[in-house]
């Protein structure tokens, strides 16, 4: 499977970034998509049985108590030390487990989201993905500059200064646990991907290399 042995790439970060948030790193990965059909279709069987699986482990006490397992309170911490409380804007893993324990379950919302959601699930890392024909060299996050657009597409919205963004080497292309950048969105037959995931402190390098490369196994299997 093309890429399969390649080990993710540490992503840069700007000066400011590493004085004051020196745990802060991002890790990705390019993946050439062998599963056949859509990316936003329905997904294999094998997919909506995961999907089924952990819908029996994230229920009752365990979906209350997961924001006190160590990886969902890092992020938590982490959250909480950019400004954002975990409580309103919550992480990752929070915002996925409360819409099973609303909906019943984890349905599938096309095969690039469950496996997405099936990688954060298992190791309380949430990856994103991005077209990779879209992006322009490495990786890295930065404070945005004022009035930048997030994304190189005519939809783009302008940005304020000082947020932190996931950047390529000449345009923001996803807020930081937030959004991605207009144009840069795998669509339907997209068939090469760019995985990113962000480690903060308490989370160790295991589970974020981990989490991407379950995305890729599952993304390349045919």
């Amino acid at each position: 499977m093309s890429g399969a042995q390649a080990p993710p790439t540490l992503g840069w970060r700007a000066l400011e970034v590493e004085e004051e948030l020196p745990a802060l790193r991002l890790m990705s990965v390019e993946v050439d998509v062998e599963r056949k059909g859509s990316l936003t279709g329905s997904s294999a069987p094998d997919v909506q049985g995961q999907l089924r699986e952990l819908s029996n482990r994230f229920r009752g006490a365990r979906g209350v108590s997961i924001r006190r397992e160590p990886v969902p309170s890092a992020y938590r911490v982490f959250f909480r030390h950019i400004g954002l409380d975990p409580d309103t804007e919550r992480t990752p893993i929070e915002a996925a487990v409360l819409e099973r324990m609303l909906r019943g379950a984890f349905f599938s919302d096309g095969l690039l989201a469950d496996v997405l959601l099936i990688a954060l699930l298992d190791t309380g890392v949430p990856v994103w993905a991005l077209d990779a024909g879209s992006v322009r060299g490495q990786l890295g996050i930065r404070p945005s500059r004022d009035g930048e657009s997030l994304g190189r597409s005519p939809r783009a919205f302008a940005l304020p200064a000082g947020r932190l963004v996931i950047a390529d080497e000449f345009a923001a292309v996803a807020m930081l646990f937030g959004e991605l950048g207009a144009g840069h969105e795998p669509k339907a037959r997209t068939r090469r991907l760019t995985l990113f995931a962000v480690q903060v402190a308490g989370v160790p390098t295991i589970y974020i290399e981990e989490a991407l490369w379950a995305c890729r196994a599952s993304l390349e299997q045919p």
